[in-house]
């Protein structure tokens, strides 16, 4: 084997192991578990507390998600970098809608970072997002003020969503696909339960996936899907899906990232680096 080889191999591992090491040294995106997540304590609890629930009250009224992250550093990684990762995990906003926007804070760093979705990104372009943080945010970050900044920030964000026109609260493209295949489902198992009271329980149950699946293919043609329908309807009927002797009332629809358990989760919005960063 050459000298020339040798080298060649050794500077590959050489940077191979550069790699590694990049890549181990960043700093992990935490858990999404709720709309404030500080992990530097420099909010009180009544100030998380004070800003959870305006963003409660503004994803209610306006259906978009504001989430606020506070970290110490993301060195070696650029805050933007960092941005990009923490979006892609927490999936802010309702998905198909697009409708989220992370502020990032890196305290130790002194720079801040907004990530605005696809769906905001006519609301709140670029430009206007580095003015949020350098003339609405920044001032009160140089006076020591964090709350007063992020609080100030958030109000402004919450008025540049307000004049996008979105759709209502609950609704994203992924529910609007689902309605007619619940509503098939809930409706199959109602109208078997009223037969169960006139006949037994199979029979009824046939009955009931026979009749859903012959709605849903006026509706929707016929598709696979009328199958799992017809079988869900049937299991539904037939067993009551008992639990304990009773029926269950353990289960239950959800989106992916909602709110359950307490926790609270992003919808499985999009974002494409829209956004802009700051320092003070």
């Amino acid at each position: 084997m050459s000298a020339l080889s040798c080298r060649g191999r050794a500077a590959l591992g050489f940077f191979l192991l550069l790699f590694a090491l990049s890549a181990w040294a960043q700093v992990a995106v935490p858990d999404l578990s709720r709309r404030v997540t500080d992990l530097t304590a420099t909010l009180s609890a009544d100030q998380v507390s004070a800003l959870e629930n305006k963003l409660a009250a503004f994803e209610g009224q306006k259906g978009s998600q504001i989430a606020i992250l506070i970290v110490s550093t993301t060195q070696p990684e650029d805050i933007a970098q960092f941005g990009i990762r923490v979006a892609e995990q927490w999936k802010i906003g309702r998905e198909k809608v697009d409708d989220g926007v992370i502020l990032i804070v890196a305290k130790d760093d002194r720079k801040l970072r907004l990530e605005v979705g696809y769906g905001l990104e006519g609301a709140i372009p670029d430009a206007i997002a580095k003015r949020v943080i350098a003339e609405i945010i920044t001032p009160y970050f140089k006076a020591g003020d964090f709350y007063g900044g992020i609080d100030a920030g958030v109000q402004q964000l919450m008025r540049l969503i307000e004049g996008e026109p979105l759709p209502p609260p609950g609704a994203s493209g992924k529910d609007g696909d689902d309605a007619p295949f619940v509503m098939l489902i809930i409706g199959g198992i109602v109208a078997g339960w009223l037969l169960s009271l006139l006949m037994s329980r199979p029979a009824a149950g046939g009955i009931a996936a026979l009749g859903s699946g012959a709605v849903g293919a006026m509706l929707l043609g016929f598709t696979p899907v009328l199958l799992f329908i017809a079988v869900f309807v049937f299991a539904g009927v037939a067993t009551g899906f008992r639990h304990g002797g009773g029926w269950s009332s353990g289960g239950g629809f959800g989106r992916g990232g909602g709110f359950g358990g307490g926790s609270w989760g992003g919808g499985g919005g999009g974002f494409g680096g829209g956004g802009a960063s700051g320092s003070w």
